[in-house]
């Protein structure tokens, strides 16, 4: 080990275990712990610890953000327009004002210069009420008069791409941004409805498609899924004189803060948000939405607290959807299978809002010298889109892996071998190993091939995602004197388990059981947490974690070495007790050390470092983003009935990988999440408005179909150990990569069956029997 004063050089393993481990040397600053072993040399990492939580959750003991109750609490109703595109013209509040129990409403438009306002899609808010009873809201709605004049609108993306279509947005209304939702790209033209093209290139696609021996080109589309979280978007505000507490149901608190504080002019000291228990995101609930703006001004007004939740029709139309998408691909190979230009050319619509591109598949995830993208936002008039469950890349896998595998039967070879000649990455090689093992790749026959009216199918699909970091997260790690110690973070469990992970961390260094930690997260009064979302959570918190529990145990260990007589790198943490190693007889309990501390307690803060050996980051990226790729290869075992068009996912074997697996059963829930959402989108989720009118005619979890137990397969999950030597944990997140390969591989699978390609999703039924012949195609 070779040290200066602010760095050190250290040896990690690297590499995937079930192959075989190497080292690697970091550079790491000085302040930060020794390498970690693998899993196995360990105790409680990547151990199947339950959560802290699980029993309370179970019993319904936790709290949601619904569940909160403050003395006083006003509750909030919200007026939403009726019109899919529409000027508001006057707006009449009196009666509402003078309802008995209203104590405060809120409308979009100044009263007194309403033409102002115009709306874009049905379900848009108009005002809120907040009054003594929801009833009493609910009432004082119907008592505002809005005179409105209605527009004409476009709720179809290829009737909104015709250059004769209404238009959503002009040049001053219309939102700037960049297909891929990232931060907006300079420049980007409109051209009616349509924002883009963003164009991304590298080499000469001409002289690559002219070099090919093999060209295969096709087009696809996928419809809006909504997110569907259990939980509503919720939020309690509470306005007082010395600050304003926020109660909600947030992937970020931090990031909520800042927001409120740049949106109502407070400084950050004097807001505060909490989040405690939470049921799901997946993307949507990343921000402050207009609703939690209403919630403040509300409270703001009226001087009480107040409580805001969406109703299910509420979050099917206006918080939030994957968006729907239409690409084309055009690939080139030489006879061996190497790839030679890749084009594509999409257009997505995220409604009246932007980000609705189809991700970096095509242009990162195969070995290509040539590659032309062109990425197109197409505006509607329906609720704004926003990051789901792996944004981009989930609807962009499925074009590409149908459009490799459609490759790879023109060329002659098994998809397999030709991933295998095209994808360079070490880690999805041992993924699509392991799985076409585990799955029973051998049995795959000729598409089409079975006969009678039961067909079965074999698929495969990989995934891309980049393993996100976010710089601005810390821990604070407590020991005090009766030898309790605390985790500290204002991350948010969103319910995949950090609370559990943060727990064997700290217990970990300091060698204790995970249920001697006390993990007090989900509170901005806390350590700065990062987000969760990007499946970045525990690639951003874990390693300050660690950090926080080594530094604060050196403090401990030099106070025990006075008592054991022994140097501090003498030391070890194991079963509760601090071991002098080379004389273990020689111990004190870890209770025993704490209560000889000087202070009532001891603590140190941490943040996250960089990756060790730097960030790799790619031209239009923040640069506190660290982006080492994640894979993740799924295998898929489908039936159809080609008599009545069902397509039956019976098995799905998912080989994924996140760095170093923290806790192996939660890992196992993530990727179980993951598929069960693909399939939900792959063969039932869909959006479907009614064109005359612009409406949402499913806005429910009745019409709007979902999987559930009678269509959940088996699902079996194996995940590596692939050690980078990257921070202080080399753990990394997994919710994305485990649902972007799912869809496609279940359509590559219906394609081994059937013989006949479906093309867009989600497949139906009548899809199925449309693409065998049996019924015409609905329009």
């Amino acid at each position: 080990m070779a040290t200066n004063n602010s760095i050190r050089t250290e040896t990690f393993p690297s590499g995937i275990a079930s192959v075989g481990l190497d080292t690697v040397e970091r550079q790491i600053p000085a302040d930060e712990p020794p390498p970690l072993a693998p899993n196995g040399e360990l105790s409680v990492i990547g151990k199947s610890f339950p959560r802290p939580n699980g029993r309370a959750k179970v019993t319904g003991a936790v709290r949601f953000t619904v569940d909160i109750k403050l003395p006083g609490m006003l509750h909030t109703r919200v007026l939403r327009s009726p019109w899919p595109h529409a000027v508001v013209r006057t707006i009449d509040t009196l009666a509402a004002a003078n309802h008995p129990g209203v104590r405060a409403i809120l409308t979009i438009a100044d009263p007194a210069k309403p033409q102002t306002a115009t709306l874009h899609y049905i379900g848009e808010p108009i005002a809120a009420v907040a009054a003594d009873s929801i009833a009493a809201a609910e009432e004082a709605l119907h008592l505002i008069r809005v005179e409105y004049q209605a527009l004409p609108f476009v709720a179809d993306i290829d009737k909104a791409r015709d250059p004769a279509a209404p238009l959503v947005h002009d040049d001053t209304t219309a939102p700037a941004g960049h297909p891929s939702g990232f931060p907006a790209a300079a420049g980007l033209p409109l051209n009616g409805n349509v924002r883009g093209p963003a164009i991304s290139r590298r080499g000469n696609v001409s002289r690559g498609f002219a070099e090919a021996d093999a060209i295969v080109e096709a087009e696809y589309s996928t419809h809006v899924q909504t997110h569907c979280c259990l939980e509503p978007h919720a939020i309690v505000a509470d306005w007082r004189p010395d600050g304003l507490t926020v109660y909600m149901s947030t992937q970020f608190t931090a990031g909520v803060r800042d927001e409120i504080a740049a949106a109502f002019g407070l400084p950050l000291n004097r807001v505060r948000v909490i989040v405690d228990a939470m049921g799901g995101g997946f993307g949507s609930k990343s921000q402050l939405g207009n609703y939690g703006r209403f919630a403040i001004e509300l409270s703001r007004q009226a001087k009480a607290p107040v409580q805001l939740f969406l109703e299910r029709e509420e979050e099917q139309m206006d918080a939030g959807n994957r968006p729907g998408t239409w690409q084309r691909l055009r690939i080139g190979a030489k006879h061996d299978g190497s790839l030679t230009a890749i084009s594509l050319v999409s257009y997505g619509t995220a409604g009246v809002g932007l980000g609705a591109g189809v991700g970096n598949n095509a242009e990162a995830l195969y070995s290509c010298p040539n590659f032309e993208g062109a990425q197109h936002d197409v505006f509607i008039n329906a609720g704004p889109g926003c990051a789901m469950r792996g944004p981009g890349n989930t609807p962009g896998a499925f074009g590409l892996e149908q459009t490799i595998d459609e490759l790879a039967e023109k060329l002659g070879t098994d998809p397999l071998r030709l991933r295998d000649r095209i994808d360079p990455c070490p880690v999805r090689r041992e993924e699509r190993r392991i799985g076409a093992e585990r799955i029973g790749w051998h049995r795959r026959h000729a598409p089409g091939a079975n006969s009678g009216p039961v067909k079965r199918g074999l698929g495969m699909a990989q995934s891309l995602w980049g393993a996100n970091v976010q710089t601005n997260a810390a821990c604070e790690v407590r020991i005090m004197r009766d030898g309790s110690v605390e985790v500290l973070s204002s991350v948010q469990d969103i319910g995949t388990g950090i609370a559990t992970v943060l727990a064997q961390t700290v217990a970990e260094v300091l060698g204790l059981r995970p249920d001697e930690i006390t993990v007090r997260i989900g509170d901005t009064e806390f350590p700065p947490g990062g987000p969760s979302y990007g499946s970045r959570t525990t690639a951003s918190t874990t390693p300050p974690a660690r950090t926080a529990a080594w530094r604060v145990q050196q403090q401990l260990l030099r106070e025990a070495a006075l008592m054991l007589n022994a140097s501090v790198n003498e030391l070890i943490a194991v079963e509760g007790k601090i071991l002098v190693g080379s004389d273990r007889s020689r111990f004190l309990t870890f209770r025993d050390a704490a209560a000889r501390l000087r202070t009532d307690r001891i603590a140190a803060v941490a943040s996250r470092s960089d990756d060790y050996g730097g960030f790799r980051r790619r031209a239009g990226e923040d640069a506190a983003l660290a982006q080492q790729d994640l894979g993740g290869v799924q295998f898929a075992e489908i039936s159809v009935d080609t008599e009545i068009g069902i397509i039956r996912v019976e098995r799905v074997v998912a080989v994924q990988d996140c760095g170093r697996p923290m806790n192996p059963r939660q890992i196992e829930s993530q990727v179980q999440g993951g598929v069960l959402m693909g399939i939900s989108y792959a063969l039932l989720e869909e959006r479907i408005i009614d064109q005359a009118t612009g409406r949402m005619v499913n806005p429910n979890l009745e019409q709007y179909k979902l999987v559930g137990p009678r269509e959940t397969p088996e699902i079996d999950v194996i995940v590596l150990e692939n050690y980078q030597g990257r921070s202080a944990t080399d753990a990394y997140g997994i919710a994305e990569p485990a649902n972007i390969a799912t869809a496609p591989a279940v359509a590559n699978a219906v394609y081994n069956a059937l013989g006949v390609r479906l093309r867009s999703l989600p497949m139906t039924p009548a899809a199925v029997l449309a693409a065998v012949g049996k019924v015409p195609q609905r329009s």
